[in-house]
């Protein structure tokens, strides 16, 4: 593995993946960011990353386009010359019933966060190979694992990074690349700001902590499979959810 540490965050203008990158770059990591939209205050983000002594990468893309995440891919080649974490944080969600879905929000939740989760794994893959090994780390979500009224297109994609996770991890264990998946539970992001009073209730009476995560617990696990004390660990999928699945 190369002796220098690069990283590339989807998704990592804001919330969790902001988080995940400021961390990654606390411990080391120079950092690309690849988002669909970049933050207005993305000066204040690049101060952030460069603050800890690493250089920080704004690339503005869509991982449902092949085209944009392969460019990605390349930018950071010819940048870094290699690449040794990738973090797939990019999602969306469309909450509906079944019966009252259109088929544009089951596209759109589908191909952000699966489709784009292996677009990205597809091509990075490859670079990360180049280095000698690394890390993947999928964000999915404890209702992958469990389901949840109203997200029938969530849930499926995010079942289908678990198992995406997984089954990456078979292949690639030959590259000394690990692959692991983080699965959130109720933590305070924007899109937990426009979820129902109800609903948010409901998370936290099942949450054994009997409070919502913070982006930063979240970041804290994936800055540990990204680490070399997670170094024996492929395949897994670390749920933080203060207990809220058990």
């Amino acid at each position: 593995m190369s002796s220098e540490r690069r990283a590339l965050v989807t998704g990592g203008g804001r919330g969790i993946g902001r988080s995940v990158a400021a961390t990654l770059a606390r411990d080391g990591f120079d950092i690309c960011i690849f988002d669909r939209t970049l933050p207005g205050d993305k000066e204040l983000l690049v101060e952030e990353i460069e603050s800890n002594g690493r250089e920080c990468l704004l690339i503005a893309g869509d991982v449902c386009d092949s085209e944009s995440v392969q460019n990605a891919i390349e930018t950071v080649a010819g940048r870094w010359g290699g690449l040794d974490v990738l973090v797939n944080n990019a999602g969306v969600v469309r909450d509906r019933v079944c019966w009252k879905m259109s088929d544009d929000e089951w596209s759109d939740v589908l191909g952000v966060n699966l489709t784009g989760t292996f677009q990205m794994c597809r091509a990075a893959i490859p670079l990360i190979r180049q280095g000698g090994g690394g890390s993947v780390v999928n964000i999915s979500s404890i209702n992958g694992l469990r389901g949840k009224l109203g997200q029938v297109n969530y849930a499926a994609s995010k079942a289908g990074v678990i198992g995406l996770t997984k089954s990456l991890a078979k292949e690639v264990a030959g590259f000394n690349i690990t692959v692991n998946s983080v699965a959130p539970g109720y933590i305070e992001t924007d899109i937990l700001a426009s979820m129902p009073e109800d609903m948010k209730k409901q998370a936290l009476s099942e949450t054994l902590l009997g409070r919502a995560g913070d982006v930063k617990d979240v970041a804290e696990a994936v800055a540990f499979l990204c680490s070399s004390r997670a170094r024996f660990i492929t395949g897994e999928v670390l749920k933080v959810d203060g207990g809220q699945y058990v």
